[in-house]
C-alpha cells in the first residue's frame, strides 16, 4: 500500500474563459428558441386550412370587437350586440371590397395595356437614353425576371390561394372563419383565459395583460391600416382625375388594395399610378402623380398613423421591411399580409412583459392607445386608485347605483360580464 492520495477533482468549467460560457450558454438557448419556432411553423404550415381562417377572423374581431363592446357598454345583450355587429360589418366590408374588386377587374384590361406601353416607352429611353444599353442587356435581364417570377410562382401563390384552389376547400374556409369570428365576439374572453390557463399560475396575470395588450395593437393596426388605405385611394384618386390621368378608378382600387401591405404595397401601386400617367399624359403629368403620391404619404406618415395607432402600434419600417420579406418567403401573399399584424402584436405583447406590469394593471383591450405599458408600471395603478378615490366623494346616491350597476355586471370570471375576452374594454 502506498501512501499517495487522490488529488481533488477540478471543475473544468473554471478553466473555461467568461466570455465563451456567456456564448455558449446564449447559443444553446437560441438554438432551442430557433428549433421551437422551426417546429411550430412547420405545425402551422401542414394545418394551413385551419390556421389561415382563424388568423382572418381573428382580424375580423379585431375590427369589430370595438362596436361590440360599445354595444354591450349600453346594456344591449352581448349576443345581439355580436349579431348585429357581425351582420352589419360583414355587409359593409363585403361591399367596400365588392365595389373596388370589381372596379379593379374591369380596369384591368385596359390598365395592362398602358403598362405594358409604358415599359416598351422606357425600354425604348434605355436604348437610346444617356445609358446606351444594348437590346441583350435588356433581353437578358427581362428573361432574368421572368424566369425568377416562374419559379417563385408556386411561394408566390401559396397559402390562401392554395387553399381556395377547390370551391370545397374555400368554402370549408369561409364557414370555419365565420364559425371562429362569432365566438371570437362573443366569447373571447373565455377562450383567452382558456389558453392563459396553460401556463403557470405565477405568471399567469402577466401573461393576461401582455395578451390584452397585444389584442389592443392589433385593433389599432387593423382599424387603421384599413382607415389609411381608404384615405391613400381617395386622396390619390382625386389626384388622379384633377391631373386628368386615365383610369382613375382602378388605379385607386389598385391603391387601395396595397395599402393593406405596409410601405411595399404603397411604392408599387404608386408606381403603376405613375406609369400610366407618364405614357397617357406626358412626363410633367407623371411628375404631378408624384408629388400627389407623396403628399398623400405624407399626410398619412406624421398625421393619420400617429393619430389612429398611436406609438405602440407603429413598427420601425426597416422591422416592416424584413417581416414582409420574411412572410413571403414563409407563406407567400397570405404571409406578408399577415407578417406585420404579428410583429404589431408580439411587440406590445414583449414590451408588457418586460414592463413587469402584474396582474391588477388596468388595461383596455379596445383601445389602441393601450398597446403601450405605461413607463411606471404602478402608474397605472395609482391612476386607478387616484380615480376611485375621486369618485368615492360623489353623491351617496350615484355610488349606490353604481355598486348596483357593478355587482350585477360580474361575471363568473371576476370581470365584467360583457367583457369576454382580449377585445373587452377592461378586465
Amino acid at each position: 500500500m502506498t501512501n499517495a492520495k487522490i488529488a481533488p477533482t477540478e471543475d473544468a468549467s473554471t478553466h473555461v474563459p467568461r466570455v465563451l460560457r456567456v456564448t455558449a450558454a446564449v447559443c444553446w438557448r437560441l438554438l432551442v428558441v430557433l428549433g421551437t419556432v422551426y417546429v411550430l411553423s412547420l405545425a402551422l404550415g401542414r394545418l394551413y386550412v385551419v390556421v389561415i381562417p382563424v388568423a382572418i377572423a381573428l382580424l375580423l374581431a379585431a375590427l369589430l370587437a370595438p362596436a361590440v363592446s360599445w354595444l354591450a357598454r349600453r346594456r344591449v345583450p352581448r349576443a345581439i350586440a355580436t349579431a348585429v355587429v357581425l351582420v352589419g360589418g360583414l355587409a359593409l366590408v363585403g361591399g367596400v371590397l365588392t365595389f373596388v374588386i370589381n372596379a379593379f377587374i374591369n380596369g384591368f384590361p385596359e390598365l395592362q395595356r398602358e403598362i405594358l406601353r409604358s415599359l416598351g416607352q422606357i425600354r425604348g429611353w434605355l436604348l437610346q437614353g444617356p445609358l446606351h444599353l444594348r437590346e441583350e442587356q435588356i433581353d437578358e435581364y427581362l428573361g432574368q425576371a421572368a424566369r425568377w417570377l416562374q419559379e417563385n410562382q408556386a411561394a408566390l401563390t401559396s397559402g390562401a390561394l392554395s387553399t381556395a384552389s377547390t370551391f370545397g376547400n374555400f368554402l370549408t374556409g369561409l364557414v370555419l372563419a365565420l364559425f371562429t369570428l362569432i365566438f371570437f365576439l362573443h366569447d373571447g374572453r373565455r377562450v383567452w383565459l382558456f389558453l392563459i390557463g396553460l401556463v403557470p399560475s405565477h405568471v399567469r396575470g402577466r401573461v393576461d395583460v401582455a395578451g390584452i395588450r397585444g389584442f389592443a395593437s392589433l385593433v389599432g393596426y387593423v382599424r387603421a391600416t384599413a382607415l389609411v388605405a381608404v384615405a391613400d385611394a381617395v386622396g390619390i384618386g382625386i389626384g388622379l382625375t384633377i391631373i386628368g390621368v386615365p383610369l382613375a378608378l382602378p388605379l385607386s382600387a389598385l391603391v387601395f388594395l396595397g395599402g393593406f401591405v405596409p410601405i411595399i404595397g404603397a411604392v408599387a401601386s404608386g408606381s403603376v399610378a405613375v406609369l400610366v400617367a407618364l405614357v397617357t399624359s406626358g412626363w410633367v403629368n407623371a411628375l404631378l402623380v408624384v408629388l400627389v403620391v407623396l403628399l398623400v404619404q405624407q399626410v398619412e406618415g406624421h398625421i393619420l398613423q400617429p393619430l389612429l395607432l398611436g406609438r405602440a402600434v407603429q413598427v420601425h419600417a426597416l422591422a416592416v421591411v424584413l417581416a414582409i420579406s420574411a412572410g413571403v418567403v414563409v407563406g407567400g401573399i397570405v404571409g406578408a399580409l399577415l407578417a406585420v399584424p404579428v410583429v404589431a402584436v408580439l411587440n406590445s405583447a414583449i414590451r408588457s412583459l418586460t414592463a413587469g406590469e402584474d396582474a391588477e394593471t388596468p388595461v383596455t383591450g379596445t383601445d389602441p392607445h393601450e398597446a403601450e405599458p405605461p413607463a411606471n408600471p404602478e402608474s397605472a395603478g395609482n391612476e386607478a386608485d387616484a380615480q376611485q378615490a375621486s369618485g368615492a366623494g360623489k353623491s351617496t346616491g350615484t355610488g349606490s347605483h353604481r355598486a348596483a350597476d357593478d355587482a350585477g355586471g360580474k361575471s363568473a370570471n371576476g370581470g365584467p360580464a360583457d367583457s369576454p375576452g382580449p377585445d373587452s374594454d377592461s378586465r
